[in-house]
């Protein structure tokens, strides 16, 4: 948790941050991935869901 530049209480997923230790994925990608994988299964989810209400 941080405070914006209104003085806000603002929060960030640890898993975006350094705060936690490195999981294995972030390991053994060694920064040569940015998402990991069930990051992207979700995202495709999430569209999947959004395309599908549209039509």
């Amino acid at each position: 948790m941080f405070y914006d530049a209104q003085g806000r209480l603002r929060s960030l997923p640890a898993s975006w941050t350094d705060v936690n230790e490195t999981d294995l994925f972030s390991q053994v990608a060694a920064g040569r991935s940015f998402s990991r994988p069930d990051d992207l299964s979700a995202l495709a989810s999430l569209i999947d869901r959004i395309n599908t209400n549209e039509q």
